[in-house]
């Protein structure tokens, strides 16, 4: 029920009639599992909600989705420190880089209602290759797009918020960071720097573009810092050795939410420092 998968109306699989609901219990493989038979046996398109860190239970039956090209959807909540006082047993540090990681998976880490929902069309197009939705426990702020915008969700990766003047940093971020890029950008044009937020919810499409629309997006030697609140090293890829990038590079601890991004340094003042610091050490 935390995920919120159920929905109005759902009934509940029983012994003694059918449903369209089952309740798995605390039971993430077989779920995984089950929905790949599911699939497997055909007319049914199942879908599935756990906390993102729990998807380490999972993680065998998610594989053979992926290797058996079965398009299971994983709605994976909970998806960072956010998590707060329930503790770093079930705060995903490494989940998302992970994840990223296994081949024939896609993974989508929307920043607000608008990505969330390009995802989940994208996910029921995918009918070959099982999706993950990485989504947060806290409300996020909706960001403000034209149809071009909310076209452009589908590349996986797209400029957001455009730079005002010249471009002098790129803050790419995803999910529940994003609203922190738009806040250091904000902050940063106040005094007359002038940065772009590139807002990438799915790297995997991001990188099946084609080279014009990747280097549009992050154009080549413009300095590039990357924000989310996970484990850091994946992001070099699209930073380079040069660039930053803030995360958490650690277990998380039992505290609340806005806690712990102060203490593991994921916010819109440690984004200013960072652009700050790129800029004045003339890094490229």
């Amino acid at each position: 029920a935390s995920n919120q998968t159920i929905w109005k109306g759902a009934a509940n699989v029983t012994r003694e009639s059918g449903g369209d609901y089952v309740s798995y219990g605390v039971r993430e493989f077989a779920m995984a599992a089950m929905m790949n038979g599911m699939l497997c046996h055909g007319g049914l398109r199942p879908f599935a909600g756990t906390y993102l860190v729990f998807s380490d239970y999972a993680r065998n039956a998610l594989r053979m989705a992926a290797l058996m090209g079965l398009g299971a959807i994983h709605v994976l909540t909970h998806d960072s420190i956010s998590v707060g006082p329930d503790g770093p047993t079930h705060q995903p540090a490494e989940h998302l880089a992970s994840l990223r990681l296994m081949p024939g998976l896609a993974l989508w880490r929307p920043c607000d209602a608008v990505e969330t929902a390009v995802a989940w069309v994208m996910a029921l197009e995918q009918t070959q290759h099982p999706t993950v939705l990485a989504l947060s426990r806290q409300a996020m702020p909706c960001q403000v797009r034209d149809e071009e915008l909310v076209a452009a969700i589908r590349r996986g990766g797209y400029v957001l918020s455009a730079e005002a003047g010249p471009l002098e940093a790129v803050i790419i971020g995803t999910g529940s960071e994003v609203a922190l890029a738009m806040d250091a950008q904000a902050r940063l044009k106040a005094s007359g720097i002038h940065v772009r937020v590139v807002s990438m919810p799915s790297t995997g499409h991001f990188d099946r573009q084609d080279q014009d629309w990747r280097s549009s997006v992050l154009p080549p030697g413009v300095p590039r810092i990357a924000v989310e609140a996970g484990v850091t090293g994946y992001w070099y890829k699209y930073v380079g050795l040069d660039g930053l990038v803030i995360g958490v590079d650690s277990y998380g601890h039992s505290a609340p939410s806005d806690d712990l991004y102060a203490h593991f340094g994921v916010t819109a003042d440690a984004i200013v420092a960072a652009v700050m610091n790129m800029r004045n050490s003339g890094r490229k």
